[in-house]
């Protein structure tokens, strides 16, 4: 039976990417594990994962992908080579040359080569999680951080070797720093597992850096925080990563923003929301009462009779966001407060208002009689 397409296995597009194959493949595992699976569906579940255990086997590995796109199955079967005189001795000359191609293709390792056939590899980004209140979100600010950095051994001078002694040329590679692997017709150049591409093999390592020919210690940065940042967004810093290898490029440093929560706002989008707590007698009778604003005060004109949960709308006392052209807005929700500890006459006075209150019908009240009359409807 033909083999079915290994991205039509993890039921995954050909431009997945390295986190969406892991992804895929991990559900098919859980799904079709033999010791998840017995009885009737056993030998079909384990099949299947056998199945997504080879597509996965195939695909994370850059060089079988790569491999894969271009020519198939083909491309990455061990057999091709005793099939019709396909293999290097079927194909002569061209095989060598085949082989050139793909030592090309696949021995830059992420960062290309450089002289005696080294791999060079671009370093690893790192990652920061800052946390910022939300005022600072919303102005910006400038602060220091401090994260790792590598600084040359100065022991051992930044060559790895102890003192006294020298790094040696890897015989599994030559010096060259890449070995090839034949499969069928192909010839596949890829990092030497002995000195991991380097071309050298430290046989005394320097005792303050471990071979490595740098210590890791820490530094400070500059970062400055634009206004308008929100949660979840980071920022980039260039070459603050982790050095290259064999004078690889540094990687990045991201910073991640974390914005603490606010006392009295909650931010969404480029609007704020605040609770207003108002008096009884205050939302009875209306008046001007002073709300906050990032950086500021405002003043809301509250009409006579406002109800619990009104909601105030101030145009442009939000947060400017990094892409928005104007800032947003500022609601302010109203919670009117019932009065607590009352004294004897504070609840004589409450009791006469009631009465009052009573005497004049329903027109005080138009949500309770609106309320009230719903409820007969239901139990009529």
């Amino acid at each position: 039976m033909a083999k079915r397409d290994y991205y039509e296995v993890l039921g995954l597009p050909k431009n997945a990417s390295e986190d969406d194959i892991k992804k895929a493949y991990r559900k098919l595992a859980m799904k079709h594990h033999p010791d998840r699976n017995q009885g009737d569906t056993a030998k079909k579940s384990e099949e299947k994962f056998k199945e997504a255990k080879e597509a996965y086997e195939m695909l994370s590995d850059p060089q079988k992908r790569a491999a894969y796109d271009q020519y198939g199955h083909a491309g990455v079967d061990p057999n091709m080579a005793g099939r019709g005189g396909a293999g290097p001795e079927g194909f002569g000359g061209f095989a060598e040359a085949f082989g050139d191609i793909f030592g090309d293709i696949f021995g830059g390792g992420g960062g290309g080569r450089r002289g005696g056939g080294q791999q060079v590899y671009r370093g690893s980004d790192l990652s920061y999680a800052m946390e910022i209140s939300l005022e600072e979100a919303a102005f910006g600010k400038e602060t220091q951080i401090r994260v790792p950095s590598w600084e040359g051994c100065e022991t051992c001078h930044g060559s790895g070797a102890k003192p006294g002694t020298s790094a040696k040329t890897c015989t599994s590679c030559n010096g060259a720093g890449t070995v090839h692997l034949r499969q069928g017709f192909f010839s596949i150049q890829q990092t030497c597992p002995q000195c991991h591409g380097s071309g050298k093999i430290i046989p005394e390592p320097c005792p303050a850096c471990h071979g490595a020919g740098k210590i890791k210690k820490q530094k400070t940065l500059e970062v400055k925080i634009p206004a308008g940042i929100n949660e979840g967004m980071r920022i980039r810093s260039s070459g603050n990563g982790e050095p290259g290898t064999n004078g690889g490029p540094p990687g990045d440093l991201y910073i991640e923003i974390r914005v603490k929560q606010h006392e009295i706002f909650e931010r969404d989008g480029d609007d704020l929301h605040c609770t207003v707590p108002v008096g009884l007698t205050t939302a009875a009778l209306g008046g001007t009462i002073d709300v906050p604003t990032l950086g500021s005060r405002a003043e809301i004109e509250l009409p006579e009779g406002t109800q619990h949960g009104k909601t105030f709308r101030l145009r442009g006392k939000g947060i400017k966001g990094l892409r928005s052209s104007y800032p947003g807005d500022l609601y302010c929700h109203v919670a009117v407060e019932t009065p607590v500890k009352l004294t004897e006459h504070q609840r004589k006075l409450l009791k006469e208002l009631d009465e009052s209150f009573r005497k004049s019908g329903d027109r005080h009240s138009p949500n309770t009689k609106t309320w009230t009359d719903r409820v007969k409807d239901l139990f009529k």
